[in-house]
C-alpha cells in the first residue's frame, strides 16, 4: 500500500539552540556566519573535517573508529539535463565508460576486481542535475581503493574499442527499463510539461541516440571526451569518505590522490527554463497501464523546496495533505470504497521549479469517480487554509524532528558517504546533516506561498489504468495516452474532511538505559511459548524492536489457507489504518506480515508508549470487527499484487521461480489468485478462529529496554494469545534437492526479453559446504560479470554469485537480455564454466586468500541500525540457531577454505543438482507445483 512518505522534518530553532552546547558546533540560525564543521545528531560520536582541496573539490571526512567497512561517494554536478540536443544519454553512458580503465590502471576490470577481492561493492547513477560514483570496500583495502577511484576523474582512457559494447549495455538497460511504470508515468508527465526544458528529454540512451557520428562530425568518442572536460572539474565535484581511520590518515590520502582532479573553473550548470508552461494549465491526460494498477497524481508547480529547506514549507503541507487518520482525505476515499493509498511530497525539483504530487491508489471503483476526487482534493486543500495555517500543527512536526535527529543511527558507512555527498551538494557545511530534520520556526507567509500554488487553475492531473485507450503515443517508452479535460463541473467533494488532532503517540520519556547483551537470552523457555531478549544499549537510542511469530500448522497446508494467512495479516493492518497512523507519524512503527509458518507482527519505536500499540494491535487481531468492506478491500490488494506478478522484473520472477521450486511449502501467485476467487468476511472470520485456537508463539525483543520489563510484556502478550501448541506441532521450511531429471523451467511472465538463470545447488546444508561456495560465488563474480556483460554484451542485468535459499547452499548465474536468445545464453555461460573450471585447476592458496577474507569480513559487517540487527538475528533464529552464533562459524569455516576444496567441489556442482531458469518470448509457464512434489529434502550435513 502506498503511504505517506515521512515528511522532512527538523529542529525548532529553539531546539536547536538548545542542543548546541552539546554538540561543539555554531548555531544554525540563518544569519549565522557558516561553520567549519557540519551540526551533528549528540548520538553521533564519530569525527568529522571538511577540506576544499588546492583544485577547489570539497571533501568531507568522517573517522568511525567502529566501522567494518570504508566508503566514499564522489557527486558530481552535472547529469542528463546537460545532455547535447543530438546525443540524448550521453551523461549515462560517460558513467559507464568511467568503469572501464584509466591511464594508471587499463585494465577495464582493474577496479572492479580489486574490489571484489576486498569485500567490496560498487555502483554509481545518473540523475537529472547530479551523476554519483560510491564504492565500499574493507577498511585496508581503503588505500588502493581511492587510488583506483580517483583516476576515473585524473586520466580515464575513453577506450575506443569500448565505445560499441557499452553502448549496447546502455541500450540493455533502457530496453530492461522500458515497462516500468514509473518510467511510463514520467514519460507521458514529461508530455505535460515545458518541453523546453531540459529534464523532460529521453536521458536514459540507446543504441539509436548514441550511434556513430555520421561522416564529418565530430567522431562519438571525441563527443565523450568534450563532455568531461566539459563538466567534470574539481570544482564541481564533492566527495565524501567514511572509514575507521583517524582523520589525519584519510586526509592524507584523499589529498594524494585527488589533488590531481582538474581545476577547469566550472561551476553548477543552472536551469533557466520555466519547468511548465502556465499558458498550457490546467491539463489533464489519461495513460494506459501495463499492470492491473490504477492511479490518479495530481501535480502543481512550486518553488523548489530546497530554497526554504530551514522552513519545510511543503513538508508542512505535504503532512497534512499526505495524513491518513481520521479526517483524512485518504479516509474519506477508503469510507467511500475509492482509494486505498495515497502520498504527498514534492518531486522534481531544479534548484527554481518543482512539482508538488498528490498521489493516489484507487480501486476499481475509484476510477469511475475521478472529478469527484479532484473535488475533494481541493476542498482537504480548502480546509487547510481555513483552519491548518496554525502554529501549535508546526511545532507537533519540529519536535518529532528533534526526536529523530537527536537519537539518528548512523546506517552503514556506503549509505552515510552517499547522503554526505549529495548533501554537500546542495546544502551550506553546516546543513550537510541537518537540512533533512531542520525547522527555523511557523512562518505563515512563507508556507502560505506554497499553499497558494494549489490552485485548480495550476493542476496537471494524471490517470492510469489498464482500461485507456490512448490517442497518442510518448517515444521511447511507448505509452499509450489522451489528453483530457481537467474541468470536474459541478462534482460535489466528500463529506466528512477535517484536520488531524494533536498526536497523543509523541513519546515523552525517551532516557537511555545502560545495559547491553552480546546475544540475545532466552527468558521464557516453554512448549508453547519462546521468548528471547537482548538488551542493547550501542544504538544511543530509547528504542525497541519487537517480533512475534503466530504459528499455526495449517497457515500454509494448502494454497487457500495460504491466501487466506495473507487476507489476515493484510486485514489487521489496514483495519488499524486510521487509528494507528499517528503512532507511525510519532514515531512507531507497526507491520503484520504472513510466511510459511502463520503470521509475524513487527514494531519498533519509542519504548515510551509501545506497550499500549502492541495491546491495541492485539485486541484487533482477537475481537476486532471483521467488516465486509474492509475484506473487499484488502482482497483486492493482494489479487491485484498477484494479478501483477507477470509484469515484475524478469530476473525478479526467475528468483521466485526458483524459491517456488526449491522451498515447501511455498505457492506461486497463479495459484494463490485461484485459491483466493472466494474469499470473503465469513471466511476470514472462521480462519481467524481457526488460526487463533492453535498457535504456537516465538518472540523476540531488541533493543533499551530492561530484561524484567521486557518479560513482563512477554507474558501480558502471550495471556493474549493463549498459545496452545508446542513448536513441534509446527512444520518446518523444507529446502528441496533439484533432481537431475528436472527439466527447464519457464516463469510465468507477460515480459518480452530474454532470461537464463543457472543454479548450481550444494550437495548439502552442511555449514562447510555452505563456506565453500559462498567463497566460490565471491570468487567467479567479477569475472562472469566482465566476460558476459562487458565483453560479451549479452544484457544489462547480468551477476553471479552465492545465493542461498534458507541455509541451503547454492550459486546463481544470470543473464536478462533483450535481444540475445536463452540457447545463445546458455552456450556462453557454458563456455565461462568451462573456462573458470580451467582456472579453477590453476588457483593457489595466495590468490584465493582476499576472496576467503572478503567472505569472512562481509558475513560480520556491523548491524547499521537496531532494525537491520533484530532483522537478522530473527532471521538466525528462524534457521533454529539459538546460539546466534551461526554467521561467526560459517565466517570462521570461510578462512579455512582451501582451492583443492574448490577443485574437489567444482565436477558435481556443474553437472549434477543444477536447475535451468529460461524465458525466450512466447514461452509456456512451467507448472512448477507439480514438478516439485516429488523432489526430496536436501540433505542436511551436519555442523
Amino acid at each position: 500500500m502506498t503511504r505517506h512518505p515521512r515528511p522532512h522534518l527538523a529542529l525548532p530553532l529553539a531546539l536547536a539552540m538548545a542542543l548546541l552546547p552539546t554538540l561543539g558546533a555554531t548555531s544554525a540560525a540563518a544569519d549565522t556566519e557558516p561553520t567549519s564543521t557540519p551540526l551533528v545528531s549528540p548520538s553521533d560520536q564519530r569525527e568529522y573535517r571538511a577540506l576544499t582541496l588546492d583544485n577547489g573539490l570539497t571533501v568531507l571526512l568522517v573517522s568511525d573508529a567502529e566501522a567494518d567497512k570504508a566508503a566514499a561517494s564522489l557527486n558530481v554536478d552535472v547529469g542528463s539535463a546537460q545532455d547535447p540536443d543530438d546525443l540524448a544519454g550521453l551523461a549515462h553512458y560517460l558513467e559507464h565508460m568511467l568503469f572501464l580503465g584509466t591511464e594508471a590502471y587499463p585494465q577495464a576490470d582493474a577496479y572492479q576486481s580489486y574490489l571484489s577481492q576486498h569485500g567490496g561493492q560498487h555502483n554509481a547513477y545518473t540523475a537529472a542535475q547530479d551523476t554519483n560514483y560510491f564504492f565500499s570496500v574493507d577498511p585496508d583495502a581503503l588505500d588502493g581503493t581511492l587510488d583506483r577511484f580517483s583516476h576515473f576523474f585524473v586520466d580515464p582512457l575513453f577506450n575506443a574499442d569500448r565505445l560499441a559494447s557499452e553502448r549496447q549495455v546502455v541500450h540493455s538497460e533502457y530496453m530492461a527499463r522500458k515497462r516500468d511504470a514509473g518510467r511510463r508515468h514520467i514519460a507521458v508527465l514529461d508530455q505535460l510539461l515545458n518541453p523546453a526544458h531540459p529534464t523532460t528529454r529521453f536521458s536514459v540512451g540507446s543504441n539509436a541516440t548514441l550511434a556513430d557520428r555520421p561522416a564529418g562530425e565530430t567522431p562519438l568518442r571525441q563527443r565523450v571526451i568534450e563532455f568531461y572536460e566539459h563538466h567534470y572539474g574539481a570544482n564541481v565535484m564533492h566527495l565524501a569518505v567514511v572509514a575507521p581511520q583517524p582523520l589525519d590518515e584519510l586526509e592524507a590520502l584523499v589529498r594524494n590522490d585527488f589533488a590531481a582532479v582538474p581545476d577547469r573553473g566550472l561551476t553548477r550548470p543552472e536551469i533557466s527554463a520555466p519547468l511548465v508552461t502556465p499558458d498550457e494549465l490546467p491539463a489533464a491526460a489519461e495513460l494506459r497501464s501495463l499492470r492491473d494498477d490504477r492511479r490518479l497524481t495530481f501535480y502543481f508547480p512550486i518553488p523548489d523546496p530546497d530554497t526554504a529547506y530551514r522552513l519545510k514549507p511543503t513538508s508542512y503541507l505535504a503532512n497534512l495533505l499526505g495524513h491518513e487518520g481520521e479526517g483524512s482525505l485518504l479516509h474519506a476515499l477508503r469510507e467511500a470504497g475509492w482509494a486505498d493509498g495515497l502520498s504527498a511530497g514534492a518531486a522534481q525539483g531544479d534548484g527554481n521549479d518543482a512539482l508538488f504530487n498528490v498521489d493516489i491508489s484507487l480501486t476499481p471503483e475509484g476510477a469511475k469517480h475521478l472529478d469527484r476526487i479532484q473535488a475533494s482534493l481541493f476542498a482537504a486543500i480548502q480546509e487547510i487554509r481555513e483552519r491548518g495555517m496554525e502554529a501549535w500543527r508546526y511545532d507537533e512536526q519540529a519536535r518529532l524532528a528533534e526526536q529523530q535527529f537527536r537519537f539518528q543511527e548512523h546506517g552503514s558507512a556506503l549509505g552515510t558517504a552517499m547522503r554526505l555527498a549529495t548533501s554537500l551538494a546542495r546544502y551550506p557545511l553546516e546543513d550537510v546533516n541537518y537540512a533533512p530534520y531542520r525547522m527555523d520556526g511557523f512562518d505563515a507567509g512563507r508556507i502560505d506561498e506554497w499553499l497558494s500554488a494549489l490552485q485548480p487553475e495550476t493542476l496537471l492531473r494524471l490517470y492510469s489504468g489498464p482500461d485507456v485507450e490512448g490517442s497518442h503515443e510518448t517515444p521511447w517508452f511507448d505509452v499509450s495516452w489522451s489528453p483530457v479535460s481537467p474541468d470536474v463541473g459541478d462534482a460535489a467533494p466528500l463529506a466528512g474532511l477535517s484536520l488531524p488532532e494533536p498526536n497523543p503517540y509523541i513519546a515523552k520519556d525517551l532516557s537511555l538505559l545502560e545495559g547491553r547483551d552480546e546475544a540475545p537470552i532466552q527468558r521464557i523457555d516453554s512448549p508453547e511459548f519462546d521468548f528471547w531478549q537482548q538488551r542493547d544499549d550501542s544504538f544511543d537510542t530509547p528504542r525497541v524492536e519487537w517480533r512475534f511469530s503466530l504459528q499455526h500448522p495449517g497457515a500454509s497446508q494448502n494454497a487457500r489457507d495460504a491466501a487466506l494467512s495473507r487476507l489476515l495479516a493484510g486485514w489487521l493492518q489496514d483495519s488499524l489504518n486510521e487509528t494507528l497512523y499517528p503512532a507511525r507519524l510519532a514515531g512507531h512503527g507497526f507491520e503484520a506480515y504472513a510466511h510459511a509458518r502463520g503470521i509475524t507482527l513487527s514494531f519498533s519505536g519509542w519504548r515510551d508508549g509501545q506497550q499500549a500499540l502492541i495491546e491495541r494491535v492485539l485486541d484487533q487481531l482477537r475481537e476486532g470487527p471483521i467488516e465486509t468492506a474492509d475484506v473487499a478491500r484488502v482482497r483486492q490488494q493482494l489479487r491485484q499484487e498477484w494479478r501483477n506478478a507477470p509484469e515484475d522484473a524478469l530476473y525478479r520472477q526467475a528468483g521466485r521461480t526458483l524459491a517456488e521450486t526449491l522451498i515447501r511449502p511455498q505457492w506461486s501467485p497463479e495459484a494463490l489468485l485461484a485459491a483466493s476467487e472466494s474469499l470473503d468476511a465469513e471466511a476470514l472470520s472462521e480462519f481467524r478462529n481457526a488460526f487463533l485456537a492453535d498457535l504456537h508463539l516465538e518472540a523476540m525483543a531488541v533493543g533499551n529496554q530492561t530484561a524484567e520489563a521486557a518479560t513482563q510484556q512477554a507474558r501480558e502478550v502471550a495471556r493474549a494469545l493463549s498459545p496452545q501448541l508446542a513448536s513441534t506441532a509446527i512444520p518446518e521450511l523444507t529446502p528441496l534437492r533439484a533432481d537431475a531429471e528436472l527439466p527447464a523451467l519457464t516463469p510465468d511472465t507477460t515480459r518480452d526479453e530474454f532470461l537464463v538463470m543457472r543454479y548450481l545447488q550444494g550437495a548439502d546444508r552442511s555449514l562447510a559446504n555452505q563456506a565453500r561456495l559462498a567463497v566460490l560465488g565471491r570468487l567467479l563474480e567479477t569475472p562472469f560479470y566482465q566476460q558476459l556483460r562487458t565483453e560479451q554484451q549479452l544484457g544489462y542485468v547480468v551477476n553471479a554469485g552465492y545465493q542461498p535459499l534458507l541455509d541451503a547452499p547454492g550459486i546463481g548465474l544470470l543473464v536478462q537480455s533483450p535481444s540475445t536468445d536463452s540457447a545463445t545464453i546458455q552456450a556462453r555461460i557454458d563456455a565461462f564454466l568451462t573456462a573458470f573450471g580451467e582456472r579453477l585447476g590453476e588457483l593457489d592458496d595466495d590468490a584465493l586468500a582476499p576472496y576467503r577474507q572478503a567472505v569472512h569480513d562481509d558475513l560480520l559487517v556491523r548491524d547499521p541500525s537496531l532494525t537491520a540487527r533484530t532483522n537478522r538475528l530473527w532471521q538466525t533464529l528462524a534457521l533454529d540457531d539459538g546460539n546466534f552464533d551461526r554467521r561467526q562459524r560459517l565466517a570462521e569455516r570461510a578462512l579455512t577454505v582451501t582451492p583443492e576444496a574448490l577443485r574437489d567441489l567444482w565436477p558435481g556442482l556443474v553437472d549434477d543438482a543444477v536447475v535451468h531458469i529460461t524465458h525466450d518470448p512466447g514461452d509456456a509457464a512451467s507448472d512448477v507445483m507439480a514438478l516439485k512434489a516429488d523432489l526430496p529434502p536436501l540433505p542436511g550435513g551436519g555442523d
